[in-house]
C-alpha cells in the first residue's frame, strides 16, 4: 500500500494498494527517477509498481506495471542502479541475477558465493574526469642510470595509476554480500 500526507497532521490518504506477492516482501528499491518501485519476496515474483506524484488526482490504483514470476524465490537485497536501466537481486540460492528494469527480464545470473546471498549494491558512477591523454607527451629516451630516466620511469607508473583509477571510477560495480562471509565485486555493464 501506498499512502499520502498533504501535510503534518492531516490525514493519510490511500494512493495504491495491490497484492502481488504471496509471501512476505523482502526488500524493495524506488527507481532514481522516482515514477516506480520493484518489489522482490519469499515467493519468485518480482513486481514494478507505480510511484504517483503527491500532485495527481487522488485515485486509488490496485494493479501493478508489470509481474515477473522468476522461478527463483528468496531473491532480497534489490538494489536499482543509479541510472535505472537495470536492478539486482541476492538470491538464497547462492546467485546474484541481474535485471533489466524496463522489462523485469533476467539479463544475467552471477555465481561465486557457497552458501544463500543477502546483499547487492551498486558503486556510483563517478564523474571525474581525467584528461591523460593531454598530459602525455612524447619525451626522448634517456640513458639507462640517468636521473632523467628514472622520472620518466615514475610518471609513465603515475600515468597507469591514473588510468586505472579512471576506469575504477567508471565502472557499474555491482557487490554482493553472503551468509559465506565475502563480498564478491562484479563489473556490470
Amino acid at each position: 500500500m501506498l499512502f499520502v500526507q498533504d501535510s503534518p497532521g492531516k490525514k493519510w490518504q490511500k494512493l495504491y494498494s495491490a497484492q502481488s506477492h504471496t509471501q512476505p516482501v523482502l526488500s524493495l528499491d524506488i527507481s532514481p527517477s522516482q515514477d516506480y518501485f520493484v518489489t522482490s519476496s519469499a515467493d519468485a515474483t518480482i513486481a514494478k509498481h507505480p510511484l504517483y506524484a503527491r500532485d495527481t488526482a487522488i485515485d486509488v490504483y490496485s494493479k501493478p506495471i508489470k509481474i515477473s514470476k522468476t522461478r527463483h524465490s528468496g531473491q532480497q537485497g534489490l538494489r536499482i542502479r543509479s541510472d535505472g536501466k537495470i536492478f539486482a537481486t541476492a538470491g538464497w540460492d547462492t546467485r546474484i541475477r541481474v535485471y533489466s528494469a524496463r522489462n523485469l527480464k533476467e539479463l544475467a545470473v552471477l555465481g561465486w558465493h557457497k552458501d544463500g546471498c543477502y546483499a547487492t549494491a551498486f558503486a556510483e558512477v563517478g564523474s571525474i574526469r581525467l584528461d591523460i591523454d593531454e598530459q602525455v607527451q612524447p619525451v626522448q629516451e634517456p640513458d639507462a642510470g640517468s636521473d632523467l630516466a628514472i622520472a620518466s620511469q615514475s610518471s609513465t607508473q603515475s600515468l597507469v595509476q591514473q588510468r586505472r583509477d579512471e576506469k575504477a571510477q567508471s565502472t557499474h560495480w555491482l557487490a554482493a554480500g553472503s551468509k559465506d562471509g565475502k563480498v564478491s565485486l562484479w563489473d556490470i555493464y
